[in-house]
């Protein structure tokens, strides 16, 4: 369930009036800016950009960017960007330069359905003239590249069908390829984890715990280390819970010293119109403190203003 789910009726030409006058003159009004734009949804901020441009001659991107800065503008531009180039763009960015946003590759790769990204792959090389997969293979390397290939592909099957047999069988492969052997068959993870269907692999994860008496996420962590185990257990996570999953990162991006802006801003911005009530169910079981108090606590300013109406309320 979504937080933000847009306005039944709404003028876009009244829309763009009020951004362009919030903007105009000495000073901004940002709270006029995060009350015009959260209670929009993504395509109808996109038919208020046009409409900006129509009436008022001006690029309604470029100015928000003009009057905003930091973080509070990162969220703002993301809200403005379509759900599929918005992933695009973070994709860009944790290849792009020197280092990799490895997390942000996981994240996106292991939790997005294959319609979605087919539509990344697609505009991906619209937008920079060169394929997703080229710059994965460019950045990454051995076997971690490979699970982002094949992630990459959105090949995965979509269909419910289990074959107990077939369950029963890849759970003793995993077993095999890991725990039952010295030294680890990564490719057999990898083939598995990536290509079953949801509910198949459901009955994999049950069948291995009885093979294994352990957890495939515990074997993951003792066979594997470093971006090749975290790939992993993403697509265990997202398979299982994804709303627990993204609720993990949310947790993970703000505990402890510092904050870790990228992750927050791009969970909040992207699933607020998928799953963000469900995100915060399951942050508010897993941690026992609402994502709103947390967000409340590590933020400030707009910054705070905007992510909380992202959150949608307290728990």
């Amino acid at each position: 369930m979504a937080t933000i789910k847009g306005v039944s009726s709404f003028s876009a030409e009244q829309e763009a009036q009020a951004l362009r006058k919030a903007m105009k003159g000495f000073g901004t009004d940002e709270d006029a800016i995060i009350e015009i734009l959260t209670k929009l949804n993504v395509s109808q901020r996109q038919q208020v950009l046009i409409t900006y441009k129509s009436s008022i001659g001006r690029d309604l991107i470029d100015d928000l960017k003009s009057e905003l800065s930091g973080n509070f503008e990162r969220v703002i531009i993301g809200m403005m960007t379509p759900t599929t180039m918005y992933d695009v763009h973070e994709l860009r960015r944790a290849v792009k330069g020197a280092g990799t946003d490895e997390g942000c590759l996981i994240e996106i790769l292991a939790s997005r359905t294959n319609e979605e990204i087919r539509r990344i792959n697609e505009n991906y090389k619209l937008q920079y003239g060169r394929t997703l997969e080229e710059d994965i293979v460019s950045d990454t390397s051995s076997m971690f590249r490979r699970v982002l290939v094949s992630l990459s592909t959105g090949n995965r099957d979509e269909g419910m069908y289990v074959d107990d047999a077939l369950a029963q069988q890849d759970a003793q492969c995993l077993y095999e390829a890991g725990e039952k052997k010295w030294g680890t068959d990564e490719v057999q993870f990898m083939a598995i984890l990536c290509t079953r269907n949801r509910c198949h692999l459901l009955r994999v994860f049950d069948a291995y715990r009885g093979i294994a008496n352990k957890d495939i996420t515990d074997s993951i962590k003792s066979e594997m280390s470093g971006d090749l185990e975290d790939a992993l257990l993403a697509v265990v996570k997202c398979v299982r819970n994804k709303p627990a999953y993204f609720a993990e990162r949310l947790y993970k991006s703000m505990k402890g010293f510092g904050t870790d802006d990228n992750t927050l801003i791009r969970v909040m911005v992207s699933r607020s119109e998928i799953d963000m009530l469900d995100i915060r169910r399951e942050f508010l079981t897993m941690y026992g403190k609402s994502l709103y108090s947390f967000i409340k606590g590590d933020c400030s300013g707009d910054y705070r203003k905007v992510l909380l109406r992202l959150c949608g309320g307290e728990d």
